[in-house]
């Protein structure tokens, strides 16, 4: 018997169970997010809100301010885990390249931590929260509110996109076949050389 590899699962199932995790939706005018508890294999709402980033004019300041608010959240909340929205691909590539900036501000902040970071494509979420990929913001949002009994939702669907993001983690951490979490910025590029030029 191997008493080593025996006691590693037995703590890894320990933390599994009984961790923290920070969702984000990244954006370069608003950036949301949602922070839940899991106790005993259940997700308990911890916070939700939104950060206004629209008020610097430079694309820099901007990205600079994200990194700065995740790692405020990062001390407040001390996270285990960060699941991070995907940009999606659309036309505007210079929106997809900011966008993509802003998630990378984001992850930079996680991985001087080492928290573990876990990316999701916005149909992956939507599917895992509403049961389709193709639900609308205020789908995700009603769902939220009933799975995490929330009294009311918030005033921005930013945050309920990075809560959804958050609660999918969850769900798919407990699916085998998701993605693996990164714990460094060279693992991360290992993993997802396209996302790097």
């Amino acid at each position: 018997m191997n008493i080593k590899h025996q006691t590693s699962n037995i703590k890894q199932s320990i933390a599994y169970a009984n961790r923290v995790i920070l969702g984000i939706d990244p954006g370069t005018i608003i950036m949301g997010y949602g922070i839940i508890e899991i106790i005993n294999n259940s997700p308990k709402l911890i916070s939700i809100g939104h950060i206004e980033i629209n008020k610097f004019q430079d694309h820099y300041l901007r990205l600079k301010y994200i990194f700065e608010k995740t790692m405020s959240l990062i001390n407040q909340y001390v996270p285990d885990e960060l699941a991070i929205e995907a940009p999606f691909y659309g036309n505007n590539v210079q929106s997809m390249l900011k966008l993509g900036r802003a998630q990378g501000a984001a992850i930079s902040a996680a991985l001087t931590r080492d928290i573990p970071i876990t990316e999701y494509a916005p149909r992956k979420i939507k599917l895992s929260i509403t049961g389709s990929g193709s639900a609308s913001k205020e789908q995700v949002a009603i769902m939220l509110s009933k799975i995490l009994n929330m009294e009311k939702l918030p005033s921005k669907l930013d945050a309920t996109d990075g809560l959804a993001v958050a609660l999918c983690h969850f769900y798919q951490s407990k699916v085998v076949g998701g993605k693996s979490a990164v714990k460094n910025w060279k693992e991360f590029i290992s993993k997802n050389p396209d996302k790097v030029l």
